[in-house]
């Protein structure tokens, strides 16, 4: 089994460990500063052997110079943004599998926020490593990509199995429940959620990983054919991407 270890680093990003103990593998996701890495790496013994980024932005990508240099580590990286990403060694598109050890990595395309951007799904272990496609109640801001991609990208995370752990780039869950709240207030799993997520925040925990099925229930962007939401937001009877579209336009100017 893998150990997973969650380092909150800058504002509000996450970078995420993975520690194969059978092969001594270990891969780090979206490292955007390399110390937090290298002390953890040092703390526990181990060597970091692969790095991977699901998209190009500096604070996904920011520490793999440094850690490839002090490790000699393999960069995987969307092969699209091979000339924006720093270190790239492996390039690798939708389809694409790759290993971590004896663990056997998925890779998607999530074209949306970044017309580059991939997800990495570990098939046997139920695990999504979705850097900024998806959060626990929303999803990444359009920066390069269409409505119409994004809402494509998500459908493809939506067809995963409900009990999928998944692993977003930042904490954000306070204000996407925020808003999820004023697109579908009469949702009692929304409702319920917030509640629990609002002590755990009190506290100081983190809110990720969630589910796939956590998300269907309250994220709203898996939630364009909930009529409760469609109303509120006055798109009922309009296509799905419309809606989505009409939903992140609403957050963007939440």
């Amino acid at each position: 089994m893998l150990t997973i270890l969650e380092l909150p680093v800058l504002n509000d990003n996450y970078i995420y460990l993975l520690h194969d103990p059978v092969s001594g593998e270990t891969a780090a996701v979206d490292p955007a500063i390399a110390q937090p890495v290298l002390d953890i790496l040092d703390q526990k013994g181990w060597q970091l052997t692969t790095i991977m980024n699901t998209h190009h932005h500096s604070d996904h990508v920011g520490g793999n110079l440094e850690l490839k240099q002090k490790t000699g580590c393999t960069v995987i990286a969307p092969l699209s943004d091979r000339h924006r990403i720093p270190g790239i060694d492996r390039g690798v598109a939708d389809g694409d599998v790759v290993m971590l050890g004896a663990h056997s990595i998925r890779v998607f395309s999530t074209p949306g926020h970044t017309s580059g951007h991939v997800v990495y799904h570990f098939v046997d272990d139920n695990l999504l490593f979705c850097g900024d496609t998806l959060f626990v109640m929303g999803c990444g801001r359009l920066f390069e990509g269409t409505a119409e991609q994004m809402w494509h990208s998500l459908q493809k995370l939506k067809t995963l199995p409900a009990s999928t752990q998944v692993y977003c780039a930042h904490e954000y869950t306070q204000t996407n429940g925020r808003f999820a709240l004023t697109v579908e207030p009469d949702n009692r799993q929304l409702q319920q959620r917030m509640a629990d997520i609002n002590q755990q925040r009190a506290k100081h925990l983190p809110t990720v990983p969630s589910t796939i099925g956590q998300e269907l229930a309250t994220n709203p962007f898996f939630r364009e054919d909930s009529l409760a939401l469609q109303e509120t937001v006055k798109m009922a009877n309009k296509k799905p991407v419309e809606v989505f579209a009409e939903v992140r336009r609403l957050k963007d100017n939440f």
